[in-house]
């Protein structure tokens, strides 16, 4: 069973000091959520502009208010 449990060959385990410890000789599954890097950046790029936008108005209502 791949991720949960694996037959260890004693020799296996001879070398490994015979640490007995699941970990060792069973490979976690990896849970990672794959990401579209290309969208990921494209996205980023639209919420910098957003900030840069707003930043702008907001130093205008400013600039509007002191004058």
């Amino acid at each position: 069973m791949p991720h949960i449990a694996q037959n260890a060959a004693q020799q296996a385990v001879k070398d490994n000091g015979y640490n007995l410890a699941v970990s060792s000789y069973v490979e976690a599954e990896d849970t990672r959520e794959a990401v579209d890097i290309k969208q990921l950046n494209a996205e980023i790029g639209e919420t910098v502009a957003k900030i840069e936008r707003l930043r702008r108005e907001i130093d205008e209502v400013i600039a509007e208010i002191e004058a």
